[in-house]
């Protein structure tokens, strides 16, 4: 079977999130955080939009690169948030990890170095591995709980050599969240070495800061589309997700370059023949309300998820030997235990002895390890309290 399988996937290891979760799938007992999604339902106005799409018989295909329609009013959006986004660059993937597929096809050969700004969510660092390119790992450090980019460190590993930057912000686990300033060299040095970004911002609206740090009045993170010139060298990625409660849909986008020749795009829609053809026209149809839910919607999720968080944070805060902090932005809590360094042996115990679901650090790369990462986003504040119960009985507390 070694013949069968290529080499550079053979290599890939498997998700260590799902090797605990499927301990404890179907586990009635179990408290669940181990995944990145809420436990709210997608709103109703957006099921219903679907809903009436099938009993309108659009189950057929689309365009490669997504609805006219929906590319109209995510181009009405990201401009709402950022910088003006022609629907000319936008393009509808199915799921925000195909986006970042698709760009990682887009720009990358056999053998091109790529770097990635980790710990992170390990698709984003499978990807290049699985087309044969080279990753180079720049980590965050941790300080009393709290995540940071040594900026100048990242600089100097971005070389003329290097094709493209990987960086998810706000990231996942983390949290951490790059500031307007680090955007700044970043972006600045990219285009000195020529390399391209490919920014992974699926969390921008997840995020606590303040109008003077991010994007619009404060209702986004920091983006790369707030300081991009059109035709800079950047490729972002998004998905439906995670602020539009919509991580069954498998529904995401990608913002390219402005590119006169539409060349960018017109690869962008070979690879969507090529990976999915095109996202599935209800779910769009889906995705067109919940845009135009946006501003209602999307401030009472961020204020929900709010108090999961001050929730979570109060109760690991009680127990002796726990380092965390506040994670700016995101849906998680990344902490670590005192004396507990084999992150995935201890999720595995806590969820066969004590019915909790964390997800390990070590999935995350070996710059988590040591660390266990647990999703707040849950309306149930009782059950973030249990949790943390059943976390202080697991350490004999």
């Amino acid at each position: 079977m070694h013949d069968f399988i290529r080499s550079s996937l053979a290599a890939l290891p498997a998700s260590k999130i799902r090797e605990v979760a499927n301990a404890g799938l179907g586990r009635p007992d179990v408290l669940a955080f181990w995944f990145g999604e809420s436990d709210e339902v997608t709103p109703l106005e957006v099921r219903e939009a679907a809903a009436a799409s099938l009993r309108r018989g659009e189950t057929f295909y689309s365009h490669n690169l997504g609805l006219p329609e929906l590319r109209a009013a995510l181009s009405a959006y990201v401009s709402d948030l950022h910088a003006p986004v022609d629907a000319g660059r936008l393009a509808i993937t199915s799921a925000g990890v195909s986006a970042l597929m698709v760009a990682a096809q887009l720009l990358l050969n056999a053998g091109d170095e790529v770097v990635a700004v980790v710990p992170v969510w390990p698709n984003i660092t499978a990807q290049p591995e699985v087309l044969g390119a080279r990753v180079k790992r720049v980590s965050l450090h941790p300080h009393l709980g709290a995540w940071r980019l040594d900026v100048q460190e990242l600089l100097d590993a971005i070389t003329p050599a290097t094709r493209a930057l990987l960086v998810n912000a706000p990231n996942n686990p983390t949290g951490w969240t790059l500031t307007r300033a680090e955007q700044q060299a970043i972006l600045d040095h990219c285009r000195r070495t020529g390399t391209w970004i490919v920014a992974d911002e699926v969390y921008e609206r997840l995020w606590w800061g303040t109008g003077e740090e991010g994007s619009s009045a404060g209702r986004a993170a920091p983006s790369f589309l707030d300081i991009a010139a059109p035709e800079d060298r950047l490729v972002v990625t998004q998905s439906f997700s995670k602020s539009f409660l919509m991580t069954g849909w498998r529904l995401g986008w990608l913002v390219l370059p402005a590119d006169p020749r539409g060349q960018a795009m017109e690869a962008a829609g070979k690879l969507l023949e090529f990976n999915s053809s095109c996202a599935p026209v209800f779910a769009q149809r889906g995705a067109l309300q919940a845009l135009a839910l946006a501003d209602e919607f999307v401030p009472g999720l961020v204020s929900r998820l709010k108090a999961g968080r001050d929730t979570l944070l109060d109760g690991l805060r009680t127990l002796p030997g726990i380092e965390v902090a506040p994670p700016p932005g995101g849906l998680y809590a990344f902490f670590r235990v005192e004396g507990r360094d084999d992150s995935l042996a201890l999720a595995k115990r806590l969820v066969a002895e004590h019915g909790l679901g964390l997800a390990p650090g070590a999935a995350f790369g070996p710059e988590g390890e040591g660390w266990l990462r647990w999703c707040f986003a849950s309306k149930d504040l009782e059950r973030l309290k249990l949790g943390v119960q059943r976390l202080a009985g697991a350490l004999g507390l």
